[in-house]
């Protein structure tokens, strides 16, 4: 075993504290362990396996062909915020105006900046859990403190018990984080359900940030989740993260929104400008094709993800060791194996034994730690294959 100290490692003692105790990511431990592994089936991340498409790409080549390669508008270009007004008005049936939406470099930098707008040292944030962990590790490297409510767990499913997170709101709570539908359990939150937090928004003076970055992928026949665009006012304390990400399949791209208030102009102007400076002009140009001209992409998305839902849930329910409910939205399953309880554990064993990569759900926070979380956002032949070998390792196991 090789033991030596790594340069500097005697000084990291001496660095901010929120930024040594950052959590590793539980995910990654475990894609790290399978990652080159022949024929492995990666399902522990949440992206799908198709590429951006070429109308996407194209336009991005069209712009670095133009020379359109220099700095350009922190907020992000006018054709894009344009663009974003539009898509929103299309999909709310509201109208929208472009100075309420700022270009970001991902969706993980929406989110780092909406809550560094809202909470700090001494500060609280509330999180319903299970929940993406970089929800948790963005309060925490803020300085803030996070508040984990575990969301009610009976036959598979999870609710929101109201009663409960109203009562962990205390005088430090500057906001909640409402991810929904959610990464990654899939609880997608009812109108009511959104009037109830809204309702404690205003009752207690706190932010909601709402990531509906999800609000396509839903199974019921609706044509999207419910939203807070649909209940409220325009003086309420919503922030909206988001990105492109998943509709349009750019993970790689990094390029987000977010979506706030007209007078916040100035503030997240000034916390792009000292992070990143502005996404890229030809990135930002992919973008728009993707908002303008990306809706028959994001029904073939929505279409493959309800096939691969419908393979995962009924291949996994027919082992009989597993207790899982369909999810309501988001592309993800969410489930635990009769007889496990420590999903990291169980991870790692299944890259071993099925040659397949789950996320643990010990990494979701309290209330995932029995779970295991896969990705169905795939071609349905690998979801096949995947299940199969699920099947095969639970049964032996």
């Amino acid at each position: 075993m090789n033991t030596a100290i790594l340069p500097g490692s005697t000084l990291v003692a001496e660095l901010r504290p929120e930024a040594v105790n950052a959590p590793e990511s539980g995910i990654v431990e475990v894609m790290n362990y399978g990652r080159l592994r022949p024929g492995l089936i990666p399902l522990w991340v949440g992206e799908g396996d198709l590429p951006t498409p070429s109308f996407i790409s194209d336009a991005a080549a069209r712009s670095l062909a133009a020379g359109e390669t220099f700095y350009t508008w922190q907020r992000g270009i006018p054709e894009l915020r344009e663009a974003l007004a539009r898509y929103h008005e299309r999909l709310y049936g509201q109208s929208f105006s472009p100075e309420r939406f700022f270009v970001t470099g991902s969706g993980m930098q929406s989110v780092q900046i909406a809550v560094r707008m809202i909470a700090g040292p001494g500060d609280e944030l509330i999180i319903p859990t299970p929940a993406w962990p970089n929800f948790g590790a963005a309060v925490s490297v803020s300085g803030a403190t996070t508040v984990c409510v575990p969301m009610d767990y009976a036959q598979g499913r999870f609710t929101l018990d109201l009663d409960k997170l109203a009562a962990a709101i205390t005088p430090r709570t500057r906001g909640i984080l409402v991810n929904s539908p959610s990464n990654p359990t899939g609880w997608t939150a009812t109108r009511q359900e959104q009037e109830a937090l809204l309702a404690l928004s205003r009752k207690h003076g706190i932010w909601i940030i709402a990531d509906e970055i999800y609000g396509r992928f839903v199974y019921d026949g609706s044509a999207r989740a419910s939203s807070f665009h649909d209940i409220m006012e325009s003086e309420d304390r919503v922030i909206f993260v988001q990105t492109f990400s998943k509709n349009w399949a750019m993970t790689g791209w990094r390029i987000g929104w977010i979506e706030a208030p007209e007078g916040f102009g100035q503030v997240i102007e000034n916390l792009i400008q000292y992070s990143t400076s502005g996404s890229p002009v030809f990135v930002q140009r992919g973008a728009v094709a993707a908002l303008d001209h990306g809706e028959g992409f994001v029904a073939e998305q929505i279409a493959r993800a309800a096939e691969g839902r419908r393979i995962v849930y009924e291949g996994l329910k027919a082992t009989n060791r597993v207790s899982l409910s369909a999810p309501v939205g988001a592309f993800y399953q969410f489930f635990s194996v009769d007889g496990r309880e420590d999903s990291r554990k169980l991870a790692l064993e299944l890259v071993d034994s099925a040659n397949v990569g789950l996320a643990p759900g010990t990494a979701f926070g309290p209330g995932g730690e029995t779970g295991l979380r896969l990705c169905f956002a795939r071609k349905s032949a690998d979801l096949v294959e995947a299940v199969a070998r699920l099947h095969k390792a639970l049964m032996a196991g």
